[in-house]
């Protein structure tokens, strides 16, 4: 953004933590705070009020979350950078805050020489991400690489109208359905299920039904 002055938005329901950053980032050069929300919709409502240009937005809020926020934010025609900001570096959080639209995640724990670096790399259009964020979604991608090759191991062991029945779970439908659909008797399509549940280690049928909708057997439904 060359000399250009940084516009920050704060969003964060402790107005404790709203006047930290407020203090941090305004005396930094090229930073003016231009104001704060203290939840998600007053946040959007901020952000077309004062057409910030980096927002720093708490991720678990009352009333309308931060998530939510930035899904509705990342819709608007010309929206700001959002990092997401939280005292959480769960995975979770990491992944659902980059899908809704955020361009980084930082943990509040970031030092505050590195926080006014990275809102002016986060202006400058890159990606910005506390080292345990990273670490954690690192971890996340590699578990779920591990999670998807085992439920595939266990799709592809299943017979022919196993597999029949587990699509017809992912679909959602009763038993009675799934004995309709494929011409069997309720007593056979209740023994097809109980043995999926253990040859797919799924507590229950709605368990066995996600598995099903992950492992693309209902993707022409």
């Amino acid at each position: 953004m060359g000399s250009e002055l940084i516009r920050v938005l704060v969003v964060d329901d402790e107005p404790m933590v709203c006047a930290h950053l407020r203090t941090i980032l305004g005396a930094a050069e090229r930073l003016e705070v231009v104001g704060e929300a203290h939840d998600g919709a007053e946040a959007v409502e901020s952000v077309l009020r004062l057409n910030p240009h980096v927002v720093l937005m708490d991720l678990r809020m009352p009333g309308v979350d931060g998530l939510t926020a930035i899904e509705h934010i990342a819709a608007l025609p010309k929206p700001p950078v959002v990092v997401a900001l939280t005292t959480f570096d769960a995975d979770s959080y990491v992944l659902r805050a980059m899908r809704a639209g955020a361009s980084g995640f930082l943990v509040k724990s970031t030092p505050p020489e590195d926080l006014v670096g990275l809102v002016q790399v986060a202006a400058d259009g890159h990606t910005v991400m506390s080292p345990a964020a990273t670490q954690r979604l690192l971890v996340a991608a590699g578990e779920r690489q591990r999670a998807e090759k085992r439920r595939d191991g266990l799709v592809e062991d299943l017979t022919d109208r196993e597999t029949e029945v587990l699509k017809c779970l992912g679909e959602g439908l009763s038993n009675a359905r799934i004995a309709q659909r494929l011409h069997l008797t309720e007593a056979t399509v209740k023994g097809y299920v109980s043995r999926l549940l253990v040859k797919l280690d799924c507590a229950n049928r709605t368990q066995a039904g996600l598995l099903a909708f992950e492992a693309g057997l209902c993707d022409d439904t």
